[in-house]
């Protein structure tokens, strides 16, 4: 345990995905949250302060979502180290909160019992009551706290006064839970038996949970230093004696804490009669997950979301827009001419605010996805789904990752963490980063305004960006497959998920991610793309030419990119394109940094998406030819669909998978893939057209 003196106790928070832990986090901690990685791992810690009701500090360590103690997953595994004290930096929990959905009881209690075995002080937070509730149910919590060994505590994450009353509950001293009180088989019971004995005999101090461990997880019972060499060779002898197959002592152990659920809800639960949350989702569920109404209302979401990127968010386009031209109009008319004005207007604003007219798209997609993770239809998108992964080698667990890299391709592959088939969590990291992330959205929305006029529909609009997010997400899928027939050979691991109720999305928790990924995104502009602009308009303002008109061409920018051309060409670049888009290989935003500095010059406002379009649809080979023909925004448009142009998203692939050879084999087939599919789409269109 951790020292009595210590002035900050440690709070453990654990449950099942899908219980409402998160929720229940950020309220108990508020803003006080920091985000990091546990040591020697890649998976995400978060710690946040809570204050009890008597003013004590305590420091809440919010656990990944773990469906049992014996790990199928890097997630998993991290929860059952943190609650043994085997994680360095964070000592065995003072307390344990194991969080359970009241409207999933039967289910979410089994992973209690396992937490309550570990002879933990710990509370049962019977959360999502309303929803329990609303569905017809009532609790005994009396009966259901005397059959868990523990306390119990009903609660309701986003309720602030029944956080109040947990925070009551945790101010006062708990005991340590009264140890199982469920049986196994009786061939396990005996082993068990025979173990805890030899402990004993050995005087080393080991709880009956961990006692339990040890018997039903091989990967436990078998990790050197965890025991004394003796004892592990004792722990490995007595299942050897049982004559059984560890998988198969792991599941009838588990089935028998099943059995106990079972008996608990049993006895501690009712349901009455009644219009309940769980008939509704089931009328829900019948079109949603229709095998054919499913499908058509899937797409429809996914063609609403993307048009709504274009109809939308173009009046919040539009205000920074204008904010930026203020700015820029603002500076110009406070500074004499000279290089530092330029640098300020053209370079610094334009460069910034080339980027930053892009953040309402991202936040509205960020909204869509925020809502159906909380409306609880990302679930059932990820069911339907599956059967189509599975022809391509994967199963749904690769989906919701997936999903998340529209938004950003390093959430996306850190959320693979979940999925227990080490094959399939290798091949989903590879090709996670061709879905479309949101530093796509500038690079897109310009060409697409290109192709159709700034002026078209913006369902047309929406359409052809639904079609570049599916041909990511289609060459995704055939590259899974392939992998899956060579360097990745295994069989996918069954879909196992949960498809909880439907409820009200969270609106708060939902704007505070909005808060933090539109901010993530500002701090990226002010940076990386900022840097990026200064250093564009260095390099296209020096050396001075004598000659005004051929200042760009005679720059050091002009001459690199030149330099560059012949291997550009046959794409339909030219040098000025050639440079954007191997200044966008740090990251993609910076194409429409490069092409607002290159195209529009000193006069034009880069924030100004209608000035972008006009001066990209103007823009000449040397020859008077039209640059930005049809073949050339086409070509431009599938490289930018399949290259991996960030490289922070190279860096947690290596962090991932622990491995530079993989990382760097997914830089080079990603670049190489799109160089040659954007090769053909220029020559090919060029030939037809």
């Amino acid at each position: 345990m951790a020292d009595p003196d210590s002035p900050t106790p440690v709070v453990a928070l654990v449950g099942q995905p899908n219980c409402g832990k998160t929720t229940l986090f950020n309220t108990l901690t508020g803003q006080r949250q920091k985000v990091g990685n546990y040591p020697g791992v890649t998976v995400e810690k978060k710690l946040g302060e809570i204050f009890t009701s008597h003013g004590r500090k305590m420091q809440l360590v919010d656990l990944p979502g773990a469906y049992s103690l014996c790990p199928d997953s890097p997630d998993e595994a991290v929860t059952r180290d943190v609650l043994l004290g085997e994680v360095k930096g964070l000592p065995v929990p003072d307390l344990v909160l194991c969080v359970v959905d009241a409207s999933n009881l039967e289910r979410h209690l089994v992973l209690a019992l396992e937490v309550i075995d570990l002879n933990l002080p710990t509370l049962v937070v019977l959360n999502r009551v309303d929803l329990a509730e609303a569905a017809g149910i009532r609790f005994d919590v009396t009966v259901l706290s005397e059959m868990l060994g523990a306390p119990v505590v009903v609660c309701q994450g986003n309720d602030r006064q029944k956080v109040i009353e947990l925070k009551q509950a945790i101010s006062k001293p708990l005991p340590i839970a009264s140890g199982r009180k469920w049986k196994a088989e009786e061939a396990s019971e005996k082993a068990l038996a025979r173990l805890t004995n030899e402990f004993e005999s050995a005087k080393v101090p080991v709880p009956q949970g961990h006692a339990m461990l040890l018997l039903a997880d091989p990967e436990f019972r078998l990790k050197p230093g965890r025991l004394p060499d003796e004892l592990r060779e004792k722990a490995v002898s007595v299942v050897e004696d049982l004559h059984a197959d560890a998988t198969q002592l792991s599941l009838s152990i588990q089935q028998s804490r099943q059995r106990q659920s079972q008996e608990i809800s049993r006895l501690a639960m009712a349901r009455e009669g009644g219009d309940t949350a769980w008939k509704r989702t089931d009328k829900l569920d019948a079109i949603l997950v229709h095998p054919f109404y499913g499908w058509i209302v899937f797409a429809g979401l996914m063609l609403t979301m993307f048009s709504s990127l274009f109809i939308a968010a173009a009046p919040l386009m539009d205000g920074v827009e204008w904010t930026f031209g203020q700015l820029k109009e603002g500076v110009e008319g406070a500074m004499p001419e000279g290089d530092l004005r330029d640098l300020i207007a053209s370079g610094i604003i334009d460069g910034v605010g080339g980027v930053i007219i892009f953040l309402p798209q991202i936040l509205l997609l960020f909204l869509f996805i925020g809502i159906m993770e909380s409306s609880g239809y990302m679930a059932r998108a990820a069911f339907l789904m599956d059967g189509v992964m599975r022809r391509f080698g994967l199963s749904g667990k690769s989906f919701i990752p997936l999903l998340s890299s529209y938004a950003c391709a390093i959430p996306g592959i850190m959320a693979t963490r979940t999925i227990d088939n080490a094959k399939d969590r290798l091949v989903t990291i590879l090709i996670a980063p061709w879905m479309s992330c949101n530093a796509r959205l500038p690079v897109y929305t310009l060409l697409i305004a290109v192709i159709f006029g700034s002026d078209s529909s913006g369902w047309v609009k929406g359409l052809a960006l639904f079609g570049l997010y599916a041909m990511g997400t289609l060459a995704a899928m055939v590259v899974a497959w392939l992998l899956r027939k060579s360097v990745a050979k295994s069989e996918s691991s069954p879909l196992l998920l949960e498809l909880p109720t439907y409820r009200v999305p969270d609106m708060g928790f939902i704007g505070r991610q909005l808060f933090d990924r539109g901010w993530a995104f500002v701090k990226r502009a002010g940076t990386l793309i900022l840097g990026f602009s200064i250093i564009l308009w260095f390099l296209q303002a020096y050396p001075k030419s004598e000659e005004p008109d051929r200042q760009l061409s005679e720059s050091y920018l002009g001459q690199a990119g030149q330099s560059i051309e012949p291997a550009m060409k046959p794409l339909g670049y030219d040098w000025r394109i050639g440079v954007s888009v191997l200044t966008s290989f740090a990251a993609r935003e910076v194409f429409a940094t490069g092409v607002a500095i290159l195209f529009i010059g000193d006069e034009d406002a880069v924030d100004d998406q209608d000035r972008m379009v006009d001066a990209v649809s103007a823009a000449t080979w040397p020859d008077g030819r039209k640059l930005f023909d049809l073949a050339t925004n086409l070509s431009l448009l599938v490289f930018y669909v399949f290259a991996l142009q960030c490289l922070p998203t190279v860096v947690a692939t290596k962090r991932e998978t622990n491995s530079w050879k993989w990382a760097g084999f997914q830089f080079g087939y990603m670049t190489v893939f799109a160089y040659l599919a954007a090769l053909i789409t220029y020559q090919g269109v060029s030939f037809f057209v």
